[in-house]
């Protein structure tokens, strides 16, 4: 609720005066507002516009969003002392992210995660996909939604500004059978939460697992390394892999091993103990199946920023940045190994070869939703 103050107006020798009375942060006249602007980054390589939205709210918090792959350039929070950081990893400019990333903020799909092989079989038709990650298909192949320049619209709220993007994906793209049209709404709200609103419908049954691919350090990207990041992660369980990172189709306990993460724990603890660093599924505690659950919370000691997530999917991929090798940098500072993390929330991984797993075959006269919330706060 809104507490306005009474407002004291002195006029003299012909200047006005406004004068607070009272403990409102702002005066009548100079309220801060949230605000959605939009600019042009420059076109792709045929040709394509491509915008980025800053959307902004009364406190401050700032993300950016821009039309090439969805790709969220920066969320910008403030540490225990007010001071804003963007605490994600992210290139400098258009032409770096056209040139190529490990999906840095980006929309995965039409399949986020892996699929073995390239190939399933759906309603007795086998499918094939491109091979983008060794032997398997890696979120949604050689030129997934990570790649494609979304069509925008603005979106104001009464307590929210957002972008609504919209991508068309015809039958056959990337070998994945139907045409697909798949929305994401980014909003952020004045409780500094960003939400992330997904929906898609298509018409021929296909898969579709879609997720936001963001790198976090919580302590800035100047920061260096997340091993003393404090992770906490809401499953009891989570899926072993095998050596290419496709789940065995098991689902193991956490409890007594490197992999629990019930209790806030430093991401580097047992890392060591991780073969290649942590690149897993977990399944979530969810009382019930498609409500929004908390999935995760994160802790940057020296800072204090907090990050929690909540979501309707079933499945949170937990990923240390185990293949950042300083081959890419930005503002100076190289990504090198376990530089930021991954929370991606989706189903599990390979569900189309794993009819164990939930299903995540959508079908003509069904609508895809699935909604996921990061809010953001700091420890005292």
């Amino acid at each position: 609720m809104t507490r306005w103050v009474r407002r004291l107006v002195i006029v003299s020798a012909g200047i006005t005066v406004l004068a607070c009375l009272g403990t409102r942060e702002t005066c009548w006249g100079s309220e801060k507002k949230m605000s959605l602007e939009k600019k042009k980054l420059g076109v792709t390589a045929d040709g394509k516009q491509v915008d980025e939205y800053t959307l902004t709210n009364v406190h401050g918090l700032v993300v950016k969003v821009m039309t090439y792959g969805g790709i969220i350039t920066s969320v910008e929070t403030p540490d225990r002392h007010g001071k804003l950081t963007n605490i994600t990893l992210s290139l400098d400019s258009l032409q770096d992210y056209l040139a190529g990333h490990p999906f840095f903020g980006a929309l995965a799909g039409r399949y986020a995660n892996r699929i073995a092989k390239g190939k399933f079989t759906l309603d007795g038709k086998q499918c094939t996909l491109a091979t983008n990650n060794g032997p398997n298909h890696l979120h949604g192949g050689i030129k997934g939604f990570d790649k494609a320049v979304w069509q925008a619209k603005e979106v104001h709220g009464k307590d929210c500004v957002g972008v609504k993007l919209t991508h068309f994906s015809p039958d056959g793209d990337e070998g994945y059978p139907g045409n697909l049209t798949a929305t994401v709404v980014y909003s952020l709200d004045n409780g500094n939460e960003l939400k992330m609103d997904y929906t898609a419908t298509t018409d021929k049954p296909t898969p579709l697992n879609l997720t936001n691919h963001t790198y976090w350090n919580l302590g800035g990207r100047a920061k260096g390394g997340i091993l003393d990041e404090l992770m906490m992660i809401n499953a009891d369980h989570y899926l072993p892999v095998d050596d290419t990172l496709i789940p065995t189709g098991e689902s193991a306990g956490v409890k007594g091993t490197p992999m629990d993460f019930t209790r806030p724990t430093a991401i580097g603890a047992r890392i060591d103990q991780v073969s290649g660093g942590y690149d897993h599924a977990y399944v979530l505690n969810q009382k019930k199946p498609g409500q929004l659950t908390l999935a995760a919370r994160v802790t940057e000691p020296a800072s204090g920023r907090v990050m929690e997530i909540y979501t309707t999917q079933p499945a949170i991929q937990f990923y240390t940045g185990n293949f950042l090798d300083g081959t890419l940098q930005a503002g100076g500072v190289s990504y090198q190994k376990h530089h930021g993390f991954c929370l991606e929330t989706e189903h599990y991984p390979d569900s189309p070869n794993r009819p164990q797993f939930p299903s995540t075959i959508l079908r003509p006269g069904e609508t895809y939703h699935q909604t996921t919330v990061h809010k953001f706060s700091v420890a005292k």
